[in-house]
């Protein structure tokens, strides 16, 4: 069984409806990391529905989270808004200033990465934390929280082993300067949380968003409140004392009942370690989905148990997964599954493969009918206009990611190609000669060339090894490359002929 599919099976436990969800704080750049959060709240989701469940998928934004710090790709101008939502501060211009254009910190950041959203087919109900909590919807948890001071503090002190400051109170407020720094808390009194900064007094409203809960009860107060029965997380959150498990024990003195944990590992650039935001260590979700088609992005989530960390590697193993994607399109899993003598091994391994697929579709495309390998090799040799000519316009936004993979850093050295324009100097004339007779004499089709080549070895007694060796030289300009009948094939026959002299 599928890892979504055994997760909506396990929450089929608890009820026939659900609500899935994910959240993330817009601190930077959104990567593709996490993708992979979104993507496994999205799959539950989609399990859920196959299984005939009520289920509906939110993606959280925490806006109301403060800018912890001014990062690397921020200017010092930052330096005023640390402590302050990030749905209340500039948007940051090209250059990391605080820019002028309206948008929001959170928003800046929020836009590409619902774009991309789009792209790969998820279309969640997004609901923006700081509009939350100035519509009041915290406001129940909040008054429970600071009534609750001492039990919470009980539960964060004794579950994650850690001893919490004198003044530590369930609230934090935003000070005269809108910043949760340098704000103490001096007393309750529904609805108002009365503070002082800088010596100065001041009260915030639960009832508006004058402050918010810190990270190890908003969290459980958003599971209340919006009705979380799952929520995938990250492996941080779920480690021994982290905050799930301080979570799930506030949640029940808010009187609510925690939701089904889905912890997933991280996902990593290849050499580079684990993406942050905050330190610029990414590859975007929109840059990712220049180069790999949405269909493959959601099959290296789908194909990969969430326990299992993921390297993202945007060179040579995206190829590798690829094809191992339409391998999994032109197989009849259906079929396969119905047969009786399958050991109870093969039976997990294609009931895997078939919630991988049917996971990874994009609404009701089943493919395109040109591999990705293939692709790759066309755009080195053909024009845009002669390969949308030959396999039709549907092929355009698969053709430009593949352009943009071609010519960015990530293509691999082994794939590239270009095909010669003049005769290679110093090339074996004999071999050549031999070449040309029997690829000017075979129909023009990748086997028929592959069978030409092997029979002009043996007929004339010509080493494989040398024989390859020249032909890629003639042809390609080096000793040696990516198969050459495929390429051959989809030149025309005279440009060969020519190439060989």
């Amino acid at each position: 069984m599928h890892w979504a599919d055994f997760a909506a099976q396990t929450l089929s436990q608890r009820g026939n409806k659900h609500i899935i969800a994910s959240g993330i704080t817009p601190s930077g750049e959104f990567h593709i990391g996490h993708l992979r959060e979104i993507l496994t709240g999205d799959m539950v989701t989609r399990a859920c529905k196959n299984a005939g469940m009520d289920a509906e998928f939110v993606f959280i934004v925490d806006s109301a989270d403060p800018l912890r710090k001014v990062y690397p790709f921020l200017s010092d101008s930052y330096e005023q808004y640390i402590g302050c939502a990030l749905a209340t501060i500039p948007a940051p211009d090209e250059n990391g200033n605080p820019g002028n254009d309206g948008r929001s910190y959170a928003e800046h950041f929020l836009e590409p990465f619902l774009a991309a959203l789009e792209q790969i087919d998820v279309r969640p109900r997004i609901i923006d934390n700081y509009t939350s909590y100035a519509n009041g919807e915290f406001a129940e948890k909040s008054r429970i929280a600071c009534e609750k001071a001492h039990e919470i503090r009980e539960i964060i002190e004794r579950v994650s082993s850690r001893e919490l400051a004198a003044d530590w109170f369930p609230y934090n407020p935003y000070g005269h300067n809108g910043s949760l720094d340098g704000v103490t808390v001096t007393g309750f009194e529904w609805p108002y949380v009365h503070w002082t900064q800088d010596g100065k007094p001041g009260k915030s409203d639960l009832n508006k968003a004058d402050g918010k809960l810190p990270w190890r009860i908003d969290w459980p107060a958003k599971w209340g409140w919006i009705g979380v029965t799952c929520e995938p997380f990250g492996k941080d959150h779920g480690a021994a004392g982290g905050s799930y498990a301080t979570g799930k024990e506030i949640s029940v003195l808010f009187g609510d009942k925690p939701p089904h944990p889905l912890v997933y590992e991280w996902i990593s650039l290849k050499g580079q370690g684990a993406m942050s935001s905050s330190t610029g260590n990414t590859i975007g979700p929109l840059e990712a989905l220049e180069l790999v088609p949405p269909e493959i992005l959601r099959y290296l989530i789908a194909s990969t148990k969430p326990k299992k960390a993921i390297t993202f590697d945007a060179g040579m193993s995206l190829v590798e997964l690829a094809d191992e994607y339409e391998r999994l399109l032109s197989r009849d899993l259906q079929s396969e599954m119905a047969d009786e003598e399958l050991s109870r091994r093969q039976k997990v391994a294609l009931e895997d493969a078939e919630g991988a697929l049917r996971m990874s579709r994009i609404g009701d495309s089943t493919g395109s009918s040109v591999s990705f390998r293939h692709l790759a090799m066309l755009a080195q040799v053909k024009s845009d206009e002669e390969i949308i000519q030959s396999l039709g316009r549907d092929i355009s936004d698969k053709l430009a990611r593949m352009r943009s993979w071609i010519s960015g850093a990530y293509f691999p050295p082994e794939l590239r190609i270009s095909v010669r324009n003049e005769i290679m100097p110093g090339i074996d004339s004999n071999i050549s000669n031999a070449l040309a007779e029997s690829l000017g004499n075979c129909d023009w089709n990748p086997k028929a060339i592959g069978e030409a080549i092997s029979s002009c070895f043996k007929n004339n007694e010509i080493s494989p090894k040398e024989g390859y060796r020249n032909l890629y030289l003639a042809i390609l300009g080096v000793e040696k490359g990516p198969r050459l009948a495929p390429i051959l094939s989809e030149l025309e026959r005279s440009r060969v002929l020519d190439l060989l002299g």
